[in-house]
Order: C-alpha cells, then structure tokens, then sequence
C-alpha cells in the first residue's frame, strides 16, 4: 500500500497562516482523529484539532476524497494558524499515526504524474512556476502547467495513432488483384506524414526554453579599464564587481543575473583583453574572457571596433562618455560605436537596455508561443527523423518508421522513457508541491 505523505506547503514560520497538505490511503482517516467528525468534500470547515487529548490548534480543514484531487488520491488540507510551534504539534501528531510519513521534495506532485492529475510537461511547467523569476519565465510556464504542449502532443499521437491503424489495415487486408487502392492508400498516408514533418519542423525551429529559464548571457568585454566592471554595476545598481584604476582587476568571470522588462538576462563581466601576458592567472582570466564571448548569446564589446570579436550579436559600446569627451582616440572609437554611454552618469543607459531587450525578442519565444525544452526537442527530434524514414512504399517499414515516432512522441509527455530523469526532474521542488 501507499505511504500516506504530509508537508508543509506554504512559506515557514511564522506566518499569518500554514497550510499543511496530507495525500495518500490514510488521509481521512488522519483528519478523522484529529477533528472527529469529518467535513464535507471540498468545503472549508472551522475545526478544533486535538491529539492525545491536547488542543493543537483552530484550523479551517478540507477534504478532498480520490480521485477528484490535486493527487488522484484522498488529500487533506489544514490551513492553521502559522506559528512554529503550532506547525511543529500538527507535524508531531501526524508523524505519530500509523502509515504516514513526511513527504520528499516534488512527492505530491509526483503522485499526481503517476495518477493521471498530470503528464509530465506539465510537471516541468509547475517546476519552472515555482522557479520564474521574471515575467516571461511565468508567462512560459503558464502555458507549460496548462498544458498546451500536452494538448499539441496529444493531437500528434492521435495522428500517428490512426495513420499506424490505416497502415496495418493494409497489411492485414491487403488485396493483391487491387494494387492501385493500396498504392493510392500508401500515397495518401505518405501526404498526411508530409504535412506532419512539416509542422514539426516548424516546431524544432523555434527558440529554445533554456535561454528563457536560465536568461540570456550577455558577455560584457573589452581592453583592461574600458569600464566594464562600472558598467555591470550601474546595470546590476550595486557594487558586484571591484572597480579600480589598475589594469587588471578583474581576473575571473563575475556573473550578476537581472530583469530586464519582464526578460531573464546574465551579465557577465570579464578579464580585459590584451596581447599574452607573462602573469599566468591574467593570462587564464584572459581565456576565461573569450570562451565567455564564445558562449554568449549577446556581447558588448568595451573597446576599438577593429579589435571586435566575431559574434552573432554584438553591440560596439563606447563607454566612460562622461570623461573622454574631449578625447581624441575616445571620439574615433565612438564615430564606430553602436552604443554611446557613460555607466557615471546614466546617458545611454536606456539604450542599451532597449538594444538589450530588442536583442533578447530574436532569441526569445513569442508571447503565447511554448518553448521546448531540452529533453521535449531531443524527442521531437528523434520523432521528426522517424518520420522522414517513414515516407516510403513499403506498408512493413511504413508501420515500423510510425512506431518509432508514437515512441518518442510519448516521451514528451511521460508515457515512455522517462523513469530515469523523473528523479532528477521532482528533486528541485519544494518539500511540500
């Protein structure tokens, strides 16, 4: 039999309330003892709960018989008032009833995976819910935990369900005197797999989730005393990183992340680059450096525009605006400059923020578009390549190139193949999701 699990789920003590969730066989039987008479499904009710004798605290309570709940099991919550020792005397009195146990990180969620409550994209989206920190990571999420790619997915596995049908019909009521109907059959089914191949491939071509969960990297780079250590902090409005007069400070990769309208973004800074230098941890910082420009998505190059790297999306930045006005060499490299700013001061600031912005709607989903993580394109992958094999004649290898894309559709959403990364996957939520 199931363990029945119990969990803090709200924030920890102390707090105005704290709602503590119970999930499993022994549920009701949990609430039972505690307040007697139980209350109706799904309705709050006020109860006093006692164990051994003791009031333990006035709690609103609610019950939720299986399957119909968050879980597909019986669930229980008390929301109780929200001091520790409250929490702790409910947590003492439900460790102390047989067959329950306290829940590990992502159980309850887990539970509702292996329930049928929901599949696994939606379970990745509820975890990226519960780690977004900026408005497009909630927004992308949303539609992840509402199950919009689970919907397209289960349109895709209806196809390939009906076409594998169509193709084994052939095979098993082939009529050999009437070669042109299974041909023209063949050829019908090898359109619809066309049409398939092609929105897939539509959806492979998208931008990827991790740039919006992770946010994008932007490499701030250039000379020893460009200003790019100012320029991290006036952008992160704090002192992240040492800013000195001395050439060579920064020595290795200071990464700040920050919102930028609504939008995950990771500011690198890094050592200055200059011709090879005999002081080894300067030279390291300075590999450092360029593997940073190599890996971003974007980068700001603080220095001479004929010294700029080669990088898909870069902005020439002529910094310290407010000290190198009457500057000779400091006006040539501005007359190059995409971006004119002094990080002192502010000017230019809001442009770089809006080519920033700009850059990151290229890299970015739309607005209501799902992003595929990594593992939903390794599989989308795996299915679209399935499908190109499947464009033949042969009714036999016709059923086995469907076969192999129904496999890796299914894995998108958790029908096949996925034990091992479940794990991994309900280990970074909460105790208590």
């Amino acid at each position: 039999m199931t363990d029945t699990i119990f969990a803090l789920s709200s924030g920890p003590p102390p707090a105005a309330l704290a709602l503590m969730r119970v999930s499993g066989p022994h549920a009701t039987a949990a609430l039972r003892a505690l307040c007697g008479k139980l209350p109706l499904p799904r309705r709050a009710t006020l109860r006093n709960l006692h164990w051994d004798g003791v009031l333990l605290d006035s709690a609103l309570v609610l019950h939720f018989p299986g399957p119909h709940s968050a879980t597909g099991e019986d669930v229980v919550e008390l929301h109780l008032h929200g001091s520790r020792a409250v929490v702790r005397a409910v947590e003492r009195a439900l460790a102390a009833m047989p067959g329950l146990r306290a829940a590990q990180p992502g159980e309850f969620t887990r539970r509702a995976l292996e329930n049928g409550r929901l599949d696994l994209t939606e379970a990745e989206g509820l975890g990226d819910l519960l780690a977004a920190e900026s408005e497009n990571q909630r927004r992308a999420a949303m539609l992840l935990a509402g199950g919009e790619l689970a919907r397209a997915v289960g349109a895709w596995q209806g196809q390939l369900l009906t076409l594998s049908a169509r193709v084994e019909a052939l095979l098993d009521f082939a009529d050999e005197e009437d070669v042109a109907a299974d041909e023209a059959e063949i050829a019908n089914i090898n359109n619809i797999i066309t049409e398939m191949a092609t929105s897939w491939r539509q959806w492979l071509a998208r931008p990827r989730g991790e740039r919006l969960r992770d946010g994008i990297l932007v490499a701030i780079a250039g000379p020893p005393n460009a200003g790019k250590s100012t320029l991290l902090n006036a952008l992160a409005a704090r002192d992240a990183a040492i800013v000195s007069p001395i050439a060579g400070t920064t020595r290795d990769i200071i990464e700040v992340p920050l919102a930028l309208s609504g939008i995950a973004f990771r500011f690198a800074d890094s050592a200055g680059l200059h011709s090879d230098s005999e002081d080894v941890i300067e030279a390291e910082g300075m590999a450092r450096a360029r593997t940073l420009i190599r890996q971003a998505d974007l980068l700001l190059w603080l220095g001479d525009a004929a010294d700029t790297p080669e990088h898909r999306a870069r902005a020439i930045v002529a910094a310290k605006a407010d000290l190198r006005e009457n500057d000779a060499n400091w006006q040539k490299t501005a007359g190059a400059a995409d971006l004119i700013l002094s990080a002192q001061t502010g000017d230019g600031m809001a442009a770089l923020v809006d080519w920033l912005v700009g850059q990151a709607g290229q890299l970015l989903p739309r607005e209501g578009e799902v992003a595929l993580n990594a593992r939903h394109h390794a599989a989308l992958t795996a299915a679209y390549a399935a499908l190109a094999d499947a464009r033949q004649d042969d009714p036999i290898l016709l059923a086995e190139s469907l076969r192999a894309a129904r496999i890796s559709i299914d894995k998108i959403t958790g029908q096949a193949g996925t034990e091992d990364m479940l794990d991994a996957l309900f280990f970074r939520f909460c105790i208590g999701k």
